[in-house]
């Protein structure tokens, strides 16, 4: 996407309340959000191949770099299958089935519904070998698995009308994610499947989205046969981390991307590609910086980073969100409190016909539910998941992932989250 010149006049934007760190904040982000021209990023990534040629830098060829889900389930010798649905409001999603396992296929198959974090995929419930990742142990325990895509991500960047390079296409935030999307694709899975409920697994905003759709649409609670949550967000006083400086801007970062006419953060790219398959690899001497700054956005556990596989995981993640959804975040984290998308004073007037966003109400969420937490998770921060345990009627396990180190981006990437958590996931389902 290509930056727009600001249609606001010059005064309006010198007339912002904002601090002199805030505007250095808000002109770098902005930079780093405004994808440059095809033709810039090409000769920036021959530069870059040149000097790699030239260094003494390692580099593997790691096959599932330039892979989809659909293609990477395939080549592990999983069946798979690509559905779409759109929803209320024009958007196309799509979604990915592992319909059994390797096993073969068997009737009467209880379905699995996966939905996952901010700024990811479908994929990043199979970054790893099958007896390790997610959606695979689901399959082959007897799931009939269906991957979610939300809005925005790489797999669901269409709409019946609006064009993902316009601004208009991104005018939303992961309150439209929970009132549209995950609605729509729930109902999509059971009228395929015939099951009259799923079980659902979420991670991070994949069970923020789920907090939120209960409390605005809580007869979804019936369809929802259990949910298990990983790395539960709906709180975020004691979120921290580098990135939580950021916080603070969030709203004037928002106002700034929009006058620019930039609505997407961090979209996949083949540059982001190249740099991670170059300098992240396993045998680069550059490899620990990659480790480093993931243990600086979700929290420490060097124990847990996939080496093999986190060029494969950073080729598909990040895989892009609206600027919306993420300031949304750090909303939770200056408010306090677990509330829609705030707009400001005239803003929420008009959506809301009051001066602040509603209030979601976390008594609806009625549905039995695991929380599974770590203890150095920086985003999904102990204190905050147990402010959200409070808040849910019908808490049937409360678990803390038995290590002592183990973070956010662990729960789905972990080496050793298969028994640390997933065993755990199909044992409460099982009871289901």
């Amino acid at each position: 996407m290509a930056c727009r010149r600001p249609r606001a006049s010059s005064t309006l934007v010198l007339g912002m309340k904002t601090t002199a760190a805030a505007w250095v904040v808000i002109l770098g982000i902005a930079g780093v959000m405004c994808a440059p021209p095809a033709s810039v990023v090409n000769e920036v990534k021959a530069r870059l191949q040149a000097k790699y040629r030239s260094s003494d830098f390692s580099r593997s060829d790691h096959w599932g770099v330039n892979m989809t889900t659909p293609e990477l389930i395939e080549a592990f010798g999983y069946p798979v299958e690509t559905h779409h649905l759109t929803t209320e409001d024009g958007y196309i999603l799509e979604m990915h089935r592992i319909p059994h396992g390797i096993s073969g296929p068997s009737e009467n198959r209880p379905v699995a519904f996966l939905e996952h974090c901010l700024l990811c995929s479908s994929a990043d419930y199979i970054m790893n070998v099958p007896e390790k990742a997610l959606a695979y142990k689901l399959a082959d325990a007897g799931y009939d698995v269906w991957l979610s895509n939300m809005r925005g991500n790489t797999y669901s960047r269409n709409h019946v009308e609006l064009d993902p390079e316009d601004i208009s296409f991104w005018q939303f935030s992961w309150d439209e994610l929970a009132f549209y999307d995950v609605p729509a694709s729930i109902d999509y899975v059971l009228s395929m499947t015939g099951a009259e409920a799923v079980y659902y697994a979420g991670w991070s905003m994949g069970t923020t989205v789920f907090w939120a759709m209960m409390s605005e649409k809580p007869e979804y609670n019936q369809k929802v046969r259990a949910m298990a949550a990983m790395a539960p967000v709906a709180f975020m006083d004691h979120a921290e981390g580098p990135i939580m400086a950021l916080a603070p801007y969030a709203d004037d970062l928002d106002f700034m991307a929009t006058l620019l006419g930039v609505g997407e953060l961090l979209p996949s790219s083949d540059l982001l590609d190249h740099f991670v398959e170059t300098y992240c690899d396993v045998e680069a001497a550059t490899a620990e910086v990659c480790y480093n700054f993931l243990f600086l956005l979700a929290g420490p556990d060097p124990d847990e980073v996939p080496k093999d596989f986190l060029p494969i995981i950073l080729a598909h993640t990040p895989a892009g969100a609206s600027v919306h959804t993420v300031n949304h975040y750090a909303q939770l984290v200056m408010s306090g409190v677990f509330a829609k998308y705030d707009y400001g004073l005239i803003g929420n007037l008009n959506h809301y016909g009051q001066n602040t966003p509603p209030l979601f109400n976390l008594s609806r969420v009625t549905a039995p539910v695991a929380l599974f937490w770590g203890s150095t998770d920086w985003l999904a921060d102990p204190t905050d998941v147990a402010r959200l345990a409070e808040g849910l009627p019908n808490l049937a396990l409360n678990h803390k992932v038995d290590k002592e180190q183990f973070n956010h981006l662990d729960f789905g990437w972990g080496i050793h989250a298969d028994e640390l958590v997933y065993r755990h996931i199909l044992d409460f389902f099982a009871n289901y």
